[in-house]
Order: structure tokens, then sequence, then C-alpha cells
């Protein structure tokens, strides 16, 4: 099958011994190529896979013998209602898009967020979009947070996605970003290695676990020096939940304005200067200031490698000058 129809999925295996060893996702990821792996893998934790009648996990070795089943109930008309919301589009063809996602902008939607989101926005500008991972991501191979701006990719084919999603579970898509970040540095580039599971004191968030957590490197790069602040590049080499807000505060480095790893949510003028913010001042930034600057992928159908540029938003670029006009550091690099 190459997609997801409305009704019901069932789909019945008997493991041959020809397969017998591989992993359970793995196997289901080559019987049902419309879905990813990382879509079969949440099936298969949410239940929707039994092997031999009872859960399993996605790391299950399977066996000759071995009877799987697969049945998840899909939704019925439009899960998701069009809406009219500008896009600002880098790139568009009949394969894929890649989106310069604003801040405040939910990816799809969930629980208390129905409306507004990318996908609202995807399925009212186009009647073509993937749909491995079912009608409520429509077009979605990849995720950036809700407060995260920047450069997001979009499949419109199942095929796209299939090809965009491999290139994702095999880490060769380049994914570059911009953060400000308070304090300086004292490398102007480094490797964080620390390994990320989830915190034991605030189970919705993320932690550096030293143990039992998933493997987790980011590389930064200094781009400019200011006096208590810094812009970084920074590349993920692998894609953890809130792996560079995590990472950068682990070395002592929180990511501007991140209300959840930093000490503060909001950025001001007044704060750069050492005053008291007035009552009726505006924040030059009320969000993480994080930014998905650049991504380099395989276009899906070609095979040529490409490459997308998201010029960052007006709180992003705010932030930015006032510290260049009020916080310069004599010995800055750009």
């Amino acid at each position: 099958m190459s997609a997801l129809e409305p009704g019901t999925l069932h789909q019945r295996f008997t493991i041959r011994g020809r397969v017998s060893e591989r992993r359970l996702d793995q196997y289901l990821a080559a019987a049902l190529p419309g879905l990813s792996r990382t879509f079969i893998q949440r099936l298969i934790r949410d239940g929707h896979v039994t092997v031999n009648a009872a859960p399993s996990e996605p790391s299950y070795r399977i066996r000759r013998g071995d009877r799987i089943e697969v049945v998840l109930d899909l939704p019925q008309g439009p899960a998701v209602p069009p809406e009219d919301i500008a896009l600002d589009i880098l790139y568009e063809d009949d394969h894929m898009l890649a989106v310069n996602k604003p801040p405040d902008m939910v990816v799809h939607p969930a629980k208390g967020h129905q409306s507004g989101t990318l996908v609202n926005a995807l399925v009212g500008h186009t009647h073509t979009l993937s749909s491995a991972y079912g009608e409520l991501r429509a077009g979605i191979v990849h995720r950036l947070d809700r407060d995260t701006s920047g450069v997001i990719l979009c499949a419109k084919t199942d095929a796209a996605h299939s090809a965009l999603a491999k290139q994702f579970e095999a880490r060769t898509v380049e994914k570059h970003y911009l953060a400000i970040v308070e304090g300086e540095p004292e490398l102007d580039a480094d490797l964080i290695d620390a390994a990320l599971g989830r915190s034991t004191r605030h189970p919705e968030a993320m932690a550096v676990r030293r143990q039992g957590g998933k493997s987790a490197r980011t590389i930064y790069r200094v781009q400019q020096r200011f006096r208590g602040f810094a812009l970084l590049d920074v590349q993920l080499l692998t894609g953890r939940t809130h792996q560079i807000r995590v990472h950068l505060a682990h070395i002592g480095h929180p990511v501007v304005a991140d209300g959840s790893y930093g000490s503060r949510s909001a950025l001001y003028r007044s704060d750069l200067l050492g005053l008291e913010p007035p009552d009726d001042e505006s924040p030059l930034i009320a969000r993480q200031a994080l930014h998905a600057h650049r991504i380099a992928v395989a276009h899906p159908a070609t095979g040529q490698r490409i490459e997308f540029t998201a010029p960052p938003p007006a709180d992003f670029l705010a932030l930015l000058g006032a510290l260049q006009e009020l916080r310069p550091h004599a010995s800055h690099r750009t």
C-alpha cells in the first residue's frame, strides 16, 4: 500500500524463515512501503501492532511462524479543515515544499491546537500532500517546536515522504540553526556529545541523561560575540526532542528567552541597559531565540542535493540588532 486511506488499515503477516531475526519495525517498514519507520514504531508502541495476538516492541526480533497483525482506524472525511493562512514558501514543486515557518505556529493539530497549524495552512494551499503519518500530519516529514521559526520540509506525495524520511532516519540531512544564547562560550566551536532522555523531575521536559538516554550530538560555532551573549550557528548531528535547547543549557549557555531551559521567557531592551523595564515596554523577543536557518537534502525524485535557507523573523532580527547596538564586543567574530 502507498498511503493511509480513510477507514481501517488491517494487515496480517506470517513470518517465513528467510526474514526471521529482523527487527519488527524494520520488517513492517519494508512490508508497508508507504509508512515511515518512525510512524511504524509509534504504531507498535501505541498497541496497533500485535505479534501472536500480544503487544510488542519495535526492537522485537521476529521469528519463523510469528503472526503479525496491524490494525488502525483512520478518520473518515477531512480530518484537518483547510485554512487561508499565508505561507512563506521557499520552494515548491510537484514532490515537496520548503516553508519558512513563523514562530508561534504549531506544526500539526494536537490537543489544544486544532486550528491555525502548519497542516491547516498546507491543506488550504494544496490538495496534494503525503498521508504517510495520517491526515492530522498531512505533508509533515519532520517537526519544529511551536516557538522555533525557520525552514521545514513538507512532502506532497507518499513516495517523496518516504524518500525524505529515510534521509532523516539515516542522518544524511544537513540541518543548521541560528541561536542567540546567554553568556559567551569559551570555545569558538565545539561538539556537545551528551545523551538525552525524559527529565525525572519534569516529565514533559528533556534532560541530559548519563544512563538510559539516547545518543545526541550537536556542533556549535560562534558567529558573533556580544557582552554577555553570543550568536551561534548550530548543526544537529542527531534529532532528539529539544536537543539544541537542552544541549546549550547543559553547557551553561541557554537559548535567550527559553522559559523551559533558561532563566527567563522574554528579553527587553531595558534588560540590555541594566534597567527595570517600564510597564508599557514590549519585549524584543518573547520566545526562544532559535531559528532553523538552513537545511540540505537530496531531492526525493531526482536525488540532486538541494539546500534551502530561511531568513530569520522580525523578533530574532530585533534582538540581534539591539545586541549589536547595546552590547558590542571589542573582539567579536563575524
